[in-house]
């Protein structure tokens, strides 16, 4: 063992290593350092208790400093002093980090796990989906990989409030299940405290009553309840503004992505639009599964000599102008909606009353999903659900119970 004396400075510590052959030597009262035949180094802290010599590893050298290690040892010391085992203190405070770390469960996961232990008692089989696609579009983006104990009221108030006013029976059905899973939570004493999601007393103060957003009507998005009748309505309209809205609707596409589609895009046969990247907001080529509606309104649309357009504008070699659908709305009274807005129609549609998941509605929208799921369409898989899924759609903006799956 080499060294009586204290070493003081990481110097003077160097100086030790670069002269020390293999062995144990002192640095500090209790404080060694093992020099290994290959050269490398480790901190030990020697000790006495109940009659019994032990040694305690403290890191290598020079992953632990000589400053850390001399707190160490100076924290070991003051337990001996009150007959504690550092060893054994040191070891139970590891245990109880990782089974703290291990009671960690996030609200995402604890909310799939209460969808999965439901499924079986719900009568209706898309429930189950339902719960999980508004889930996945409002709350886990926001509170999903948080612990479900850390839950609160700010949280309820990001996921509800911008959609409280524009999307009620959504959002209301949304907080309902936030409840219902919080709720579960604290049974399972995994949540402590009041449900930041209780209306009765706590969210009633925060956000406005149900009664009084009835009377208000400025939503860009038409509720999708009362879409039959609006399509109703669009259908006694004439001339390509109308058309377009239309084709709008049952694709779920955006504005720009119907006035500007040219007839070469569209295989009717097929009933499959293809959008090019270059138009695609993604830059990604986009496949549109078009149902019998949109095929109908398709064949029966004149191709106009001398222009590529689905729906050409007045201004040669111009598309319709994005004024004209605009328009249509405001001659059908309809000035509080924009066009824009059906793509949340058909969203929030798709995840209250069909049982598809979650993916296939944001692949409809043009939304990216990441790779795997683009690897899925690519091969096709999610084209023919998507398939389903707008013919589903179209089934409902007319009214139909006639369900294609």
């Amino acid at each position: 063992m080499a060294g009586k004396g204290n070493i003081g400075s990481d110097r003077a510590l160097k100086k030790m290593i670069s002269e020390a052959s293999a062995g144990t030597h002192r640095v500090n009262d209790g404080l060694y350092l093992q020099v290994s035949k290959s050269g490398s180094t480790s901190w030990i802290f020697r000790f006495q208790l109940g009659g019994r010599r032990r040694e305690m590893g403290l890191g290598t050298y020079p992953d632990v400093s000589m400053l850390a290690a001399k707190e160490a040892s100076e924290d070991a010391r003051r337990l001996v002093a009150k007959r504690i085992d550092p060893i054994t203190a040191r070891d139970q405070a590891l245990a109880d980090g990782r089974a703290q770390s291990e009671k960690v469960v996030t609200f995402k996961a604890y909310a799939l796990d209460y969808i999965q232990t439901h499924r079986a008692g719900w009568s209706n089989v898309k429930h189950a989906q339902q719960w999980e696609n508004t889930l996945t579009t409002y709350a886990f983006p926001v509170i999903g990989e948080k612990p479900i104990s850390a839950v609160n009221t700010d949280d309820l108030l990001k996921i509800l409030s911008p959609i409280w006013s524009v999307k009620n029976e959504t959002a209301s059905r949304v907080r309902n299940r936030l409840e219902a899973i919080i709720s579960s939570a604290k049974a399972r004493r995994l949540f402590e405290g009041e449900n930041p999601a209780l209306w009765k007393g706590h969210l009633e103060t925060l956000l406005p009553k149900r009664n009084s957003l009835k009377r208000v009507k400025h939503h860009a998005a038409l509720p999708y309840a009362e879409i039959p009748e609006f399509i109703f309505q669009l259908n006694q309209q004439a001339g390509l503004s109308a058309r377009a809205l239309l084709l709008v609707i049952l694709t779920a596409c955006r504005t720009s992505e119907v006035l500007q589609a040219t007839w070469t895009e569209f295989d009717l046969d097929a009933a499959v639009w293809t959008i090019p990247a270059a138009r695609m907001k993604a830059r990604r080529e986009h496949k549109v599964p078009l149902s019998a509606n949109a095929v109908a309104i398709l064949r029966s649309t004149p191709q106009l000599l001398g222009s590529p357009y689905v729906f050409p504008g007045t201004r040669p070699g111009r598309p319709l102008s994005q004024m004209a659908m605009a328009m249509l709305l405001r001659r059908m009274k309809c000035v509080d909606l924009t066009v824009h807005g059906f793509r949340s129609t058909f969203r929030d549609w798709a995840a209250e009353e069909t049982s598809f998941p979650n993916m296939v509605a944001e692949m409809a929208l043009a939304h990216t999903v990441g790779n795997a799921v683009e690897a899925a369409y690519r091969r096709g898989d999610l084209l023919a659900k998507r398939k389903e899924l707008m013919q589903e759609w179209a089934d409902y903006c007319v009214g139909l119970n006639t369900v294609h799956r």
